[in-house]
């Protein structure tokens, strides 16, 4: 054998060397870059599902807060017509006990205080509605200051029993409001 056919055959088997070391790189390269594939789409699909959650999450609370803040919004609304429905109340009682009708009031005030207290009660009551007690043969004690009513107490002054319109009122709120909610 000659050297030149020696170094042809080193040549050629140098050549298929490479072209298998080629081979095995490009199907290494190709498997990696089959994996950085899978693997970038798996992370792109978990971030967008992540991004998902987040913004359904935040649209929750955004939509949430909107209904909060309605319901703020409805409730102020209310209360503000509460206010201006115990206004118009307040007002209307004022003018009622000024009227003639009112007279009776007292007198029912009186009965009823008698009924719970005894006969022999005190009465306390607007200055104004000082002689019309009077008449009634009851005993007055102090003026209160007061739209309208009666303050009775027993003769030895341990109970008492408050009839003024404002007690009334407020005794009766509730049934009040939810009367007036009904009509709102």
């Amino acid at each position: 054998m000659s050297i030149e056919t020696f170094l042809l055959e080193i040549e050629n088997r140098k050549k298929r060397e490479l072209e298998s070391l080629d081979k095995d790189l490009a199907e290494k390269k190709s498997k990696l870059q089959s994996e950085l594939d899978i693997t970038v789409r798996e992370i792109q699909e978990k971030f967008a599902q992540e991004a998902k959650t987040k913004s359904e999450r935040e649209y929750a609370r955004i939509i949430e807060a909107a209904r909060l803040q309605a319901k703020k919004i409805i409730f102020d609304a209310i209360n503000a017509n509460m206010q201006s429905a115990f206004d118009v109340i307040m007002k209307e009682i004022e003018n009622y006990s000024r009227g003639p009708q009112y007279k009776k009031a007292l007198e029912s005030m009186v009965d009823s205080s008698k009924r719970k207290l005894g006969q022999n009660v005190v009465v306390h009551c607007r200055d104004e509605d000082r002689t019309t007690l009077k008449e009634m043969g009851v005993s007055i004690g102090t003026t209160i200051k007061t739209l309208g009513g009666i303050i009775a107490e027993n003769k030895e002054g341990t109970k008492e029993l408050d009839l003024t319109f404002e007690e009334l009122l407020r005794t009766h709120e509730d049934q009040i409001k939810g009367f007036l909610a009904e009509r709102m």
